[in-house]
């Protein structure tokens, strides 16, 4: 068992984005981690083939893609993105700060099953134009 203190808890980089530093942990079954992400730092519309995820909203507002469908996410709202469903968020009001739980654990690293969506862009514009 184990105890994570929030005072020795340091942010690592993300695999993915260096810029952005996120509190992730890994056990055997499951990884966890505390993301935030500023204005223009959300990442862009992908998938998890390996990870199914949850995220619980802990500060801000985010436009959340999730499938076909885009809706507004606040504080206190859970999503659940299962295996291979392409997903994304644009920041609504930042920071943008959530839990992430995964499975698979793997390495550990919440961005280790991160393959970016063919129309990305097309996605984006998706949430750009959501309001």
């Amino acid at each position: 068992m184990a105890v994570y203190k929030a005072k020795d808890q340091q942010a690592t980089p993300d695999v993915k984005n260096p810029n952005i530093k996120m509190v992730q942990h890994g056990g055997d079954l499951i990884k966890i981690g505390l993301v935030t992400y500023q204005a223009s730092e959300g990442p862009l519309p992908h998938s998890h083939p390996n990870d199914e995820q949850y995220i619980y909203v802990l500060e801000g507002q985010a436009a959340q893609l999730l499938g076909d469908e885009i809706t507004l996410v606040e504080p206190g709202d859970i999503i659940h993105i299962p295996r291979n469903t392409v997903h994304g968020i644009r920041i609504v009001e930042s920071p943008f700060r959530f839990f992430s739980c995964k499975s698979p654990a793997g390495t550990g690293q919440l961005s280790e099953d991160y393959n970016e969506a063919p129309n990305a862009a097309e996605l984006q514009r998706r949430l750009a134009e959501f309001s």
